[in-house]
């Protein structure tokens, strides 16, 4: 099953394209992270599973892509954790059910630890694994049955620091965030933050682009970049997944 994909105008720090936009899909930070040069080489992908069958199977399809390499395979989270450290990758693809240490708690360090993004694999469209791993700061997840284009084009755009959820999971996803609501996350810092501020995250949750929300406050994507900016810094968030989830989880949205 091919899954859609969602990103921003604009270029990368890798020279792909983020210009293409699909119904449900929540866009992720553009500039969270300090950009690299756009000669940069290609996407460092590391495959965590363990099965070693997907491993192989996953590595064939993302080699065939001219712009990513595989630095490395592992069999558990812990070795994910160490090989994150030791190869430097751009973009983690995790399964959640390993030995060792499971996905979701090497998500966490790996997310904690550095810049390296998390694509949690999965074998259905949804479980509570899902949950927890976008909470440990997974930027989206992927199902293993994905199409070589779509793994490719997911790699990327997580790669440039957007969201990777398929839509039609993702009302699920965040009506489950904000059935758990505040036992989960407070709304204290939310209270930091402008009225503009708090009006571009209630349009990020609602899963609209940078120059959707432009349109929609009649202001430029350049500004709508800056409050983007700003409330990942005030909220101490990862991305705009992460900021759409919080946004759900303390009830500045509720689920349509």
């Amino acid at each position: 099953m091919a899954i859609t994909l969602m990103s921003q105008g604009g270029s990368d720090r890798f020279g792909a394209s983020r210009a293409v936009r699909t119904e449900g899909r929540i866009p992720l930070s553009d500039n969270h992270y300090q950009a690299h040069d756009a000669a940069k080489a290609n996407i460092r992908v590391l495959i965590a599973d363990d099965q070693e069958l997907v491993r192989e199977g996953l590595s064939v399809l993302l080699d065939s892509q001219p712009d990513i390499d595989v630095v490395g395979q592992v069999a558990d989270g812990e070795q994910a954790v160490r090989e994150t450290e030791r190869l430097a990758p751009d973009v983690v693809l995790m399964d959640v059910r390993m030995p060792v240490c499971d996905g979701i708690e090497a998500t966490r360090r790996i997310t904690a630890a550095g810049p390296a993004k998390v694509i949690v694999l999965t074998t259905f469209d949804l479980d509570a694994y899902v949950y927890s791993a976008l909470r440990a700061g997974a930027s989206g997840f992927l199902l293993k049955e994905s199409s070589a284009r779509s793994l490719g084009e997911a790699v990327r755009v997580v790669a440039t620091g957007e969201a990777l959820l398929a839509p039609s999971v993702t009302r699920r996803l965040l009506s489950e965030f904000a059935r758990q609501g505040q036992s989960v996350r407070s709304a204290e810092k939310a209270a930091g933050l402008t009225a503009r501020e708090t009006e571009v995250l209630v349009l990020i949750a609602r899963g609209l682009s940078n120059a959707e929300i432009a349109g929609e406050m009649v202001i430029s994507e350049q500004t709508v970049k800056t409050h983007v900016g700003r409330i990942l810094d005030k909220l101490q968030l990862r991305d705009r997944t992460q900021a759409a989830i919080y946004a759900y989880e303390t009830r500045l949205v509720s689920p349509l």
